[in-house]
């Protein structure tokens, strides 16, 4: 058995951790696993194919509301943990960390100051098919860009995956639920798809762990995580790295650019 099984199966025993959710084999590739005891947990697998943000589930109430949890965390989930800890969305103490680094090795995080840490010393896993596409983007001209994502956005149907795999999206109430008044027309149309994927793309500014999971998510297969990576590289050009001193939205410093604005 592996080294990080035992460390989840003692934290079980020990009473550290009530739920850890990792990954199991599926029928194709690994999915979702909701350990509930050291039994379980001995199903558990962890490697270079178990790359999607399970920090998604650490804002469902209905799953872990009173439990201690512990987490298997790709590189963009230990983000997603930072940033849901600078949120509140997360308490110290209520949750262990197990991370699967670049290298292929396992590490247990004890601390949301290690997370942080190893965020900082640790750049970011490439991503080449993404990077060749959003060269490809970048190089159009705008009516060019705007016919692209008018094409990619025509095709939606609102199923709103994009938002369900999203560990930043854990409002009780979505703006597209709020009808009084009507923010966003429910039904599918290319108009009402840009104004779901701009307010989608806003309310992450300077948050997006820029994992890819809403892209992956989509059944279409339109790249709206695109969408979020470019806003958060505008984010970081012209207001730095947003984090523990507030966000792009949230906060204003009379020394902030403005000349974004047209």
């Amino acid at each position: 058995m592996d080294e990080w099984k035992y460390k989840i199966i003692d934290w079980f025993k020990n009473g550290t951790i009530d739920l850890f959710i990792g990954y199991e084999e599926g029928t194709r590739n690994p999915r979702p696993s909701f350990a509930a005891s050291f039994e379980d947990a001995e199903k558990l697998v962890f490697d270079k194919r178990c790359s999607g943000n399970l920090a998604v589930y650490l804002t469902r109430k209905d799953l872990v509301e009173g439990k201690k949890v512990g987490l298997a965390a790709s590189y963009y989930a230990l983000k997603s943990i930072s940033q849901l800890f600078d949120e509140n969305q997360l308490k110290e103490g209520n949750f262990r960390v197990i991370g699967h680094l670049e290298d292929g090795s396992v590490k247990p995080f004890l601390s949301i100051e290690e997370i942080k840490q190893h965020l900082k010393e640790t750049p970011p896993p490439a991503k080449q098919e993404d990077d060749e596409l959003i060269r490809e983007i970048e190089a159009m001209t705008a009516s060019e860009r705007w016919e692209f994502w008018t094409d990619e956005l025509s095709k939606c149907f609102k199923c709103y995956a994009c938002r369900s795999a999203c560990p930043m999206c854990y409002c009780t109430k979505c703006i597209v639920e709020v009808n009084q008044p009507q923010w966003i027309q429910p039904w599918a149309s290319v108009l009402s798809n840009m104004e779901w994927q701009i307010n989608r793309v806003m309310h992450l500014a300077g948050r997006c762990s820029d994992c890819g999971s809403c892209g992956a998510a989509c059944p279409l297969g339109i790249p709206v995580h695109l969408l979020t990576h470019e806003m958060h590289e505008r984010v970081k050009e012209y207001f730095g790295e947003s984090g523990e001193k507030g966000n792009v939205l949230s906060t204003f410093k009379p020394e902030d650019r403005e000349n974004f604005i047209s």
